[in-house]
C-alpha cells in the first residue's frame, strides 16, 4: 500500500485510485464542459434536491460559469451513456484547496461505488491543478453521508457551523435548519491513500458500561459516551425519515448532536470515522 506520497506520485495514485473506482461502479467519469452535458448534471441535481423558490440546487448558468471558470463539474455515465452522479467544486484560492458544493447520485444507484469514483475522479482533478485539500459541508444528523466522508474517504472534521445556510426548504432538508460539519480531505494523506485503495476505517463501538456515558439522545438511550480517551456521538439511522413522520423528534437530534459535536470540537476532538450503526468516533492528536 501506498502512503505518505507527495507531488506527482500523490496525482499518480490519484489517477489510478479513481480509474478503479470507476471501473468497479462500472461507470464512466468525466469533467462537464459542454452545455448539453451540463443540462444533464442541472436536471440531475434537481432530480435529487427538488427545487424551492431560489430554483434549482445549483441553476444551469451557474454550472456553465463554474465550468467556464477552469473549476471542476463532473458527472458519471452508466453504461448505457445515461448520467447518474454528478459533483460540482470550485477553487479557494486564499487556502490553495478545493472546495465541493454538492454531489449527488441518482435514486437506486447510492450502494453502487458511483459517488465513491465521482469523489476519487475529484481528487485526481484538484491533485492535477496543484491543490493540497479538499473540503465541503455536510449534514451532522445524516449518517450514512458522515460515514462515507469520513470513513470511506478519509475525511476529518473538527468544525461545526450551525444553520449554516439558514432554514432549507428543499425535498432533503425538509424546512430543517441547516447545521453543517466541515470535512477536510487531505488529498495525499495517509487516510486518504489508504481510504483510496479501499482500506474503509470502519470503527466498533466498544462496550460500555453505564459511568461512561456522558449524554442521552431524544429517544432516551446512550447518545456521548466515553471510553480510552475516546468520545463516540451517536445519530439518527435515518434522519430523512424522521424528520417527515416525527419532526419534533429530529429537531431534538439537531439541539443534542449540536451541542455534542460542539462541545467536543471546543475540547479539542477530532471526528476520524463513523460506525455502521451511526456512532462518531472523536479522538484527539489526530493527524491526517
Amino acid at each position: 500500500m501506498h502512503t505518505d506520497v507527495e507531488g506527482g506520485s500523490a496525482l499518480l495514485q490519484s489517477q489510478t485510485a479513481a480509474a478503479r473506482a470507476s471501473e468497479l461502479a462500472r461507470v464512466r467519469v468525466v469533467d462537464v464542459h459542454e452545455m448539453g452535458m451540463l443540462e444533464e448534471v442541472n436536471d440531475l441535481l434537481t432530480s435529487i434536491w427538488g427545487t424551492t423558490t431560489q430554483g434549482a440546487p445549483i441553476p444551469l448558468d451557474v454550472l456553465r460559469s463554474i465550468s467556464h471558470a477552469g473549476c471542476s463539474v463532473t458527472a458519471a455515465y452508466n453504461t448505457d451513456g445515461e448520467i447518474c452522479g454528478a459533483a460540482v467544486a470550485i477553487v479557494s484560492a486564499e487556502t490553495a484547496s478545493a472546495y465541493s458544493l454538492i454531489a449527488g447520485v441518482r435514486a437506486g444507484r447510492a450502494d453502487s461505488g458511483v459517488g465513491y469514483a465521482l469523489k476519487q475522479h475529484q481528487r485526481s482533478w484538484a491533485l492535477a491543478h496543484g491543490l493540497e485539500r479538499m473540503v465541503w459541508t455536510f449534514d451532522p444528523l445524516v449518517s450514512r453521508n458522515a460515514r462515507f466522508n469520513l470513513s470511506k474517504l478519509g475525511a476529518t472534521v473538527d468544525e461545526y457551523n450551525p444553520n449554516f445556510y439558514g432554514t432549507m426548504l428543499d425535498d432533503i432538508n425538509a424546512d430543517d435548519e441547516s447545521d453543517r460539519l466541515v470535512a477536510t480531505w487531505t488529498l495525499a494523506g495517509d487516510r486518504t491513500v489508504a481510504c483510496s485503495e479501499g482500506a474503509a476505517h470502519d470503527p466498533a463501538l466498544p462496550d460500555f458500561r453505564s459511568h461512561q456515558v456522558r449524554s442521552f439522545g431524544p429517544d432516551e438511550r446512550p447518545a456521548v459516551i466515553e471510553s480510552a480517551g475516546v468520545l463516540w456521538c451517536r445519530v439518527p439511522r435515518d434522519i430523512v425519515s424522521l424528520r417527515t413522520q416525527r419532526p419534533a423528534e429530529a429537531r431534538e437530534w439537531r439541539r443534542s448532536v449540536r451541542e455534542a459535536l460542539t462541545d467536543a470540537f471546543d475540547a479539542g476532538y477530532t471526528a476520524t470515522s463513523v460506525t455502521r450503526s451511526g456512532w462518531y468516533r472523536l479522538a484527539k492528536g489526530v493527524h491526517s
